[in-house]
C-alpha cells in the first residue's frame, strides 16, 4: 500500500515562512514508480509520473503562495530536470546555470524542512509491513538525491546506499544487492579503513547467493582484494569476518573455472584521496536542458 502525497501533513509541508523557490525532489523509477520529498505517489490508473510530479510541486507552490523549484530524477530517460513550478500551475525546466547554487545554509535549510532521517523511518515502516517495493523504491530515491546533491562518498549518502542495497536483498534482487553494498565497501576501503569491514561483509553475503560464473568471479575478485587489505591492515579481527573471507577464498580457488588473483589496480586499491569514480556504477544522468516538453506546462485556468 503506498501512501498519497499530502501537503497538509506537518511532516512533509514546509513552513509557510520558507524561502521562495525552496527546493523540493522527485523521482521517477524505472518501473515507473514515482517519489515526491519521500513520498510514493498513487498514480491512479494509467497517469503519466510528470503529470503527477507536477500536481504534487505545484500543490506545495498554491499551499506557500510562492514559487517552488524542483528538482526531478527520472530513470525511465536516466535524466535529470531541473523545474520552476508557481502557484498558478505553470512550470518550466531551467538549465543547469539557472538553477539555484546548492550551498552549505540552502541545502541545510532544505534538509531541514524535509530531514532525510524521517525518510529513513519512512522506509523502515515500509519493510516491516513487508511492503518491500515500496520501501525499495524509497531508498532508491533517497540515495539518488542525497548522492546528487552531496556526493557519493557523503556520509547520509552512503548510509542511504546501504539501505538500499539491505532492500534488494530482501527483495531477492542479489545481483544489484551486490552492486550497492560493494560501492559502499569501495568507498569506506578508500576513505575509513577502520569502518570497511562491516560493509565487505554485507557485500559478501549478497555476492554469496549469486549463481552466474562471470559475475562471481569479477565480483569475488574485489571482494577478495579487500579482505586481503584488511588484513594486511590487521582490522580482520572479527572471527566472523576472518570466515567469510576465508569464503570467498574457497569459492574462488574451488569453481567450476579458474579464476586469476586480483589485480592490484581495482578501484577498491585506490588510496585515499585516489583519483577515480567514486560510484563508477551509478547509472550518468543527462544534465538538464530547457524547454524538455513534459514538464513545461501553462497556468492552470
Amino acid at each position: 500500500m503506498t501512501h498519497s502525497l499530502t501537503p497538509r501533513d506537518e511532516g512533509n509541508l514546509p513552513v509557510l515562512g520558507a524561502t521562495p523557490l525552496i527546493r523540493l525532489d522527485a523521482y521517477v523509477a524505472e518501473d515507473g514508480s514515482t517519489v515526491v520529498n519521500g513520498h510514493l505517489l498513487e498514480m491512479g490508473g494509467m497517469r503519466p509520473p510528470n503529470e503527477a510530479i507536477l500536481d504534487a510541486v505545484a500543490m506545495f507552490a498554491r499551499t506557500l503562495r510562492a514559487p517552488v523549484a524542483a528538482t526531478v530524477i527520472d530513470r525511465t530517460v536516466q535524466q535529470v530536470a531541473r523545474l520552476r513550478v508557481h502557484p498558478d500551475g505553470s512550470s518550466r525546466t531551467i538549465a543547469d546555470e539557472e538553477d539555484l547554487p546548492p550551498g552549505r545554509e540552502r541545502t541545510a535549510a532544505e534538509e531541514e524542512s524535509f530531514p532525510p532521517l524521517a525518510r529513513v523511518e519512512r522506509i523502515i515502516q515500509h519493510a516491516q509491513r513487508e511492503e518491500l517495493h515500496a520501501a525499495f523504491v524509497l531508498a532508491s530515491a533517497l540515495r539518488e538525491h542525497l548522492t546528487l546533491r552531496r556526493g557519493a562518498e557523503d556520509e547520509l549518502s552512503l548510509e542511504a546506499r546501504a539501505i538500499e542495497a539491505y532492500l534488494a536483498f530482501l527483495r531477492g534482487d542479489y545481483m544489484l544487492s551486490t552492486v550497492l553494498a560493494l560501492t559502499v565497501a569501495r568507498i569506506r576501503c578508500r576513505t575509513d579503513m577502520t569502518r570497511a569491514a562491516p560493509e565487505v561483509a554485507r557485500a559478501t553475503a549478497a555476492w554469496q547467493r549469486l549463481f552466474d560464473e562471470g559475475q562471481v568471479a569479477t565480483r569475488g575478485q574485489e571482494l577478495l582484494h579487500m579482505w586481503e587489505r584488511l588484513s594486511e591492515a590487521n582490522l580482520l579481527q572479527d572471527p566472523a569476518h576472518q570466515a567469510m573471507a576465508q569464503a570467498v577464498r574457497h569459492r574462488l580457488a574451488h569453481g567450476d573455472r579458474p579464476v586469476p588473483p586480483p589485480a592490484p589496480a581495482t578501484a577498491a586499491a585506490l588510496p585515499p584521496g585516489g583519483q577515480g569514480p567514486a560510484a563508477p556504477e551509478d547509472k550518468p544522468l543527462k544534465p538538464t536542458r530547457r524547454g524538455l516538453r513534459r514538464f513545461t506546462r501553462r497556468a492552470a485556468r
